[in-house]
């Protein structure tokens, strides 16, 4: 059995990267099972699974790094907002 790297190995950078995204994606979903409404949590788990087919072809980075920060809020609001209404 021999070992084989991809067609293109990712540098450091971008296997961190790819790391940060993977995890914000899990965030998000783990946030949007929160939401109390199937309706409204099918609608953005949709979402959210789509903008992030959207950008996966997306490779410079600063642009992911912005696109990142840019989850990051969204999704920090999203659980505030869970958060007030279980309150």
């Amino acid at each position: 059995m021999s070992f084989r790297l991809p067609p293109t190995a990712l540098s450091l950078k971008q296997f961190l990267l790819r790391q940060q995204v993977l995890g914000l994606y899990r965030r998000i979903l783990r946030a949007v099972r929160q939401i109390p409404d199937p309706a409204d949590r099918k609608y953005m788990e949709d979402w959210a699974r789509g903008e992030f087919k959207r950008n996966k072809t997306a490779t410079d980075e600063a642009t992911v790094r912005m696109m990142i920060t840019q989850g990051q809020r969204q999704v920090q609001g999203l659980e505030t907002s869970l958060q007030l209404a279980k309150s």
